[in-house]
């Protein structure tokens, strides 16, 4: 079938790496635009080290998808995922030059730009665009020396092989500012803003799948686990302050997604979660969903009064336009993405990160039923105005076009 599909291929062939195509927002980016692409009739391939198709979107399985490097690790004893990524990154790269004995015309690559200096070794020089989610070395902390000097050599290659890239674009405006200020030696660079678009039709074509066994039939709020978990609990109980026994009763959280065993931090989050729940005396209010379907996606969206959605300064986010299109509100940290995908008062609401204010905006939906339908209307419209797949799959084909010129 990839064969197929790959012969009837007219437009220029799009190689895509990616370190581990899992179920993450990157991932879902990258999916999308190797499937916008397809449609445009590029030839597409999908290199990553780590691919399980139990445990990654739908749609992959559709794709061309190789895989090396695999057997390299993840970390050293728990530490040096930076250095590792890059080095599994750097592989990937080595060995579709080398060994794959694929010809492509263009490159595609985000979250690590260490492969990128390996690309530009090809035979045949092909150009290399660079989707720059965030800049890698805003995404950890810096507790000690020997974490800050090992970081140092990290960060300048971070910077200088982001530099190699031909063209560079970012998921939002928050983000392209945030590249200006990190990265000062590439000053000169002026990153395009190309947002991340919803699958309009995965979601159309999915059949819900039937959750009445795993979820209480009352007012639910769900939450996609992110960064700052506990603000969703502590909000939670907040409102059980401002609502009388009834109203109460009615109202459950969901816990959703982003958790994945092999990552110790995702394990540890979870046990911190169901004891911060049973602390402030909530857990009879809260189910935790570690991992779940599609099919199970699309029911939750369309069984929840809103979204809750904590990080602090986040990329872009690509839940809060999956909720919008399922006409579900959003309620989000003002700052960051949700800034530009959220409009206040509209498709959502904007609120700093306090559980009373969180709670304030939750206590809004909770009494007033009619917002989850006018503000879910809005949302979807905006997610079809701003946001479409169509977009996107436009300003990325223009992208590859000047590329192989």
């Amino acid at each position: 079938m990839e064969e197929a599909e790959e012969a009837r291929a007219a437009g220029p062939s799009v190689l895509f790496l990616h370190p581990d195509l899992g179920l993450g927002g990157a991932e879902r980016l990258v999916v999308d635009a190797a499937l916008a692409l397809r449609a445009r009739g590029c030839r597409v391939q999908i290199w990553t080290a780590h691919y399980d198709p139990g445990r990654c979107f739908a749609e992959t399985r559709g794709l061309a998808v190789r895989r090396a490097g695999g057997w390299l690790p993840r970390s050293l004893c728990g530490r040096g995922h930076a250095l590792c990524a890059a080095l599994r990154m750097a592989f990937v790269a080595l060995y579709v030059l080398l060994l794959s004995g694929e010809t492509f015309d263009a490159f595609v690559c985000d979250q690590v730009s260490a492969c990128i200096p390996v690309l530009r070794l090809a035979r045949t020089r092909k150009k290399v665009l660079f989707y720059c989610h965030f800049p890698d070395q805003l995404l950890t902390k810096r507790e000690s020396l020997l974490k800050r000097l090992y970081r140092l050599p990290l960060d300048w290659l971070e910077e200088y092989t982001t530099g190699m890239a031909d063209c560079i674009v970012v998921n939002s405006k928050f983000t392209a500012s945030v590249f200006k200020d990190t990265f000062k030696s590439l000053s000169h660079i002026n990153p395009d803003v190309l947002y991340p678009s919803l699958n309009i039709s995965s979601f159309e074509e999915i059949i819900p799948a039937d959750i009445a066994d795993l979820i209480p039939k009352k007012k639910k709020f769900l939450y996609e686990r992110k960064k700052n978990l506990a603000l969703a609990l502590e909000a939670l109980h907040e409102l059980q302050g401002r609502l009388d026994s009834h109203e109460w009763d009615e109202v459950h959280l969901i816990m959703a997604g982003g958790y994945d065993k092999r990552v110790l931090e995702n394990v540890e989050h979870y046990e911190e979660l169901r004891r911060l729940a049973a602390k402030l005396g909530v857990n009879d209010h809260v189910t935790f969903l570690r991992s779940f379907s599609d099919e199970q996606k699309i029911s939750l969206f369309s069984n929840s009064v809103c979204v809750l959605y904590t990080p602090s300064n986040e990329h872009f986010g690509i839940v809060p336009l999956e909720a919008m299109y399922m006409r579900c509100p959003v309620i989000a940290v003002n700052s960051g993405g949700p800034l530009e995908s959220i409009s206040h008062n509209v498709t959502g609401f904007l609120c700093d990160p306090l559980p009373t204010q969180f709670a304030d905006a939750m206590e809004k939906i909770v009494r007033d039923p009619l917002l989850k339908d006018t503000m879910g209307a809005a949302g979807r419209v905006r997610v079809m105005e701003k946001f479409s797949l169509e977009a996107f799959s436009e300003q990325l084909y223009q992208y590859i076009c000047r590329l192989t010129e």
